[in-house]
């Protein structure tokens, strides 16, 4: 347990397991169906997606959630998300074959052997940026499989699983979220509001290096604070089989059949790139090439049928727990869609917006966008169902278009580091095998430095009239 110099326990320690925080929020939601008023915006489809009308609010019926229906919704919730659910699941049966093969633990012992151990600190600030660099310009889920690399080097560092995702998953979440060229926030918002594509990257591209230096520094922080006293450790008895390091790293060679299992994954990470931004592949193109590159890594290694099929069954083991947690987690989104309290919610944050001073409502219509984040864990979805209303009226307000939007992307983005509700976050983390109550623990800290950062961003924005 964490606890304060006084010796008594503090605010993290309070934080519940990551199954009893959503089915809190299950039940929260549930209970909201009974207290607000269910209504719904009309939407018509632009270029093939539903997207919100303007001033078109009106309650319905009321549908609330009873309780069949609420445990009903976690397994249609695992049916919405059974996508991001296999993704997990092939991901890890790939890193789990590269994995018995040797070729991960003989790569990052030679690359930690070749910078060598007193390089320590600066090996963990440049993969914090490389991980950034792969959220601003690859996308979120699409980078899942790079993810287990870093507990493999986390490890080798003497560092923990926390420290892992924090390198991985907590840079790709901040480069995703405040890349000037995401095209599910800022390039639906732009298309939204006629805007020019990616317009306005100059700020959002400062405020995104700052942010992921801020991530780098605090990695370091924190390694060094575990490395001073392994008892601080937040990753005390996770697991960590299969990748920690079995021998000094001055033994580490890459031999003939790593060479090649690394080129089969580096040849699928170029198919997916490929794929991705040129044949609109998604999960399931993904997911089966990680099966691909798995298959080919075990013919290489020369694995029995047996061997390979008891691999399969391991990795599945070991990845079921995430992938339980994306299928809980979406649960949440389904029972907003039956008790039709999510364009409700919409609704009243921005009548409470509109009577705000004008650098006030610029900060409060951000922090409205991350409520509404944790109720609709998608950026492109939450930008198509908020702001067609929010434009027009930051616009009442006084706040130009491109600061609207950048409001929305800081509470989207931001907000994706805690979001219990979000697949890609959950699915992301079991790849580190790292629950979400320990995570909140280690970045809580760090969203905060960040949301002050990123609101001192919004006031320059309000007073240059950011456009």
């Amino acid at each position: 347990m964490s606890t304060s110099n006084s010796g008594t326990p503090s605010f993290f320690s309070h934080i519940p397991h990551a199954i009893t925080m959503l089915f809190g929020i299950i039940v929260l939601v549930s209970i909201l169906t009974y207290i607000l008023p269910a209504g719904t915006y009309e939407r018509v489809l632009v270029d093939g997606r539903s997207t919100v009308v303007p001033d078109s609010y009106k309650t319905i019926a009321s549908t609330p959630v009873g309780l069949l229906d609420m445990f009903k919704a976690i397994p249609l919730g695992f049916k919405a998300a059974v996508e991001i659910i296999f993704i997990v699941i092939s991901g890890g049966i790939m890193f789990t074959f590269m994995e018995k093969s040797k070729a991960v633990e003989n790569a990052v012992g030679t690359l930690v052997n070749r910078l060598g151990l007193r390089n320590k600190h600066l090996i963990i600030v440049i993969m914090t940026f490389v991980y950034g660099i792969l959220g601003v310009s690859v996308g979120y889920e699409n980078n899942i499989a790079m993810v287990p690399i870093a507990a493999v080097l986390s490890l080798a560092l003497g560092g923990d699983l926390i420290l892992a995702a924090g390198i991985s998953v907590g840079a790709m979440t901040i480069g995703f979220g405040l890349s000037p060229i995401n095209p599910y926030t800022v390039g639906t918002g732009h298309k939204i509001a006629e805007l020019s594509m990616f317009s306005g990257a100059l700020l959002r591209s400062v405020l995104c290096f700052s942010a992921l230096s801020v991530m780098a520094y605090y990695n370091v922080r924190y390694f060094k604070k575990i490395t001073l006293d392994p008892n601080k450790s937040l990753g005390k008895g996770l697991n960590v089989s299969e990748l920690a390091l079995s021998k000094p790293v001055n033994e580490y060679s890459l031999n003939r059949k790593n060479w090649m299992v690394i080129s089969i994954f580096v040849l699928g990470l170029i198919a997916i790139l490929y794929g991705v931004f040129n044949l609109h592949w998604y999960i399931n193109e993904l997911s089966a090439i990680f099966l691909m590159v798995a298959l080919l890594s075990g013919l290489v290694s020369r694995m029995s049928a047996t061997e390979m099929s008891e691999t399969v069954l391991k990795a599945v083991a070991i990845s079921a727990p995430g992938a339980f947690m994306v299928g809980f987690a979406t649960s949440i989104k389904v029972l907003m869609e039956m008790g039709n309290i999510g364009d409700t919610i919409s609704y009243q944050l921005s009548v409470v917006l509109q009577d705000l001073p004008l650098y006030a409502s610029a900060i409060c219509m951000s922090v409205s966008q991350t409520v509404i984040n944790f109720f609709i864990p998608s950026g492109s979805g939450q930008a198509l169902a908020t702001l067609p209303v929010m434009l027009p009226l930051g616009e009442s307000l006084g706040l130009t278009r491109q600061i609207t939007i950048l409001a929305f992307q800081i509470g989207d983005g931001l907000s994706n580091l805690v979001n219990p509700t979000l697949g890609g976050l959950i699915a992301m983390l079991s790849m580190c095998r790292v629950p979400i109550d320990r995570w909140i623990r280690f970045i809580f800290p760090v969203l905060i430095t960040l949301l002050g950062m990123a609101f001192l961003a919004l006031i320059v924005a309000v007073a240059t009239n950011y456009s």
